[in-house]
C-alpha cells in the first residue's frame, strides 16, 4: 500500500500548504511544469519523488528529470508524462506509449484542468491533479492524494489550496 501525493503546474510556486497536505505521503509524484528545481527539492524532503518535465521547464529541469516516466507499483503499470494531450484525445506521442507501454494509469499535467476518470476505450485511468501553483487560468489550486493498494485505487481525495489570485 502506497499513499501518493500528485501535483502539476506548480510554475516555480511552493507553499506551507501544499507541503502540509503531503506530509504521511509515500510517495510524491510531479507531471511537470516544475518550475523552479527549489520546488521538487522542498518536496523531496518529505517523500520519495518522481517528476517529469513540463513544457515552461528549464535546460535544468530538463537534464534532471525525464520527459516521461514508466514503472510499476503496487499491481499498477504507471506512465507520468506532462503533455499527453486531451481526455481520449491525446497526442500522437502519448498513444504511441499507451500502445508500446499499456499502462493501467496515465498521470499527465499541462492542462491545468483537475480530472480522474476511467478512459474505456485505452483500459487505464487517466489522472490530472490540476494546478497547484498560482500561474495560469485555473480558478482554484488543487492536487491529489489516493492510495494505491494491489491494483485498487483507495481513498482519491481533492485537495483545494485555495484561489489562484488570493496568494
Amino acid at each position: 500500500m502506497l499513499k501518493i501525493g500528485l501535483l502539476s503546474d506548480t510554475h516555480s510556486w511552493i507553499d506551507d500548504r501544499i507541503l502540509h497536505h503531503l506530509h504521511g505521503c509515500d510517495e510524491i509524484w510531479h507531471a511537470g511544469d516544475i518550475g523552479s528545481l527549489n520546488v521538487t527539492e522542498a518536496l523531496g524532503q518529505i517523500a520519495p519523488l518522481k517528476a517529469v518535465y513540463g513544457n515552461i521547464d528549464d535546460h535544468q529541469a530538463r537534464l534532471t528529470f525525464p520527459e516521461s516516466l514508466n514503472w510499476n507499483s503496487q499491481g499498477f503499470n504507471i506512465l507520468l508524462i506532462h503533455i499527453a494531450g486531451p481526455f481520449g484525445k491525446y497526442t500522437e506521442q502519448t498513444r504511441l506509449l499507451i500502445k508500446n507501454l499499456k499502462p493501467d494509469l496515465l498521470v499527465c499535467g499541462h492542462s491545468h484542468i483537475l480530472k480522474f476518470a476511467p478512459d474505456q476505450r485505452n483500459q487505464l485511468t487517466y489522472i490530472n491533479p490540476g494546478a497547484a501553483g498560482k500561474h495560469g487560468f485555473h480558478p482554484i489550486r488543487t492536487m491529489l492524494k489516493f492510495t494505491l493498494d494491489n491494483g485498487k485505487i483507495k481513498d482519491a481525495s481533492v485537495i483545494e489550496l485555495g484561489k489562484r489570485n488570493q496568494i
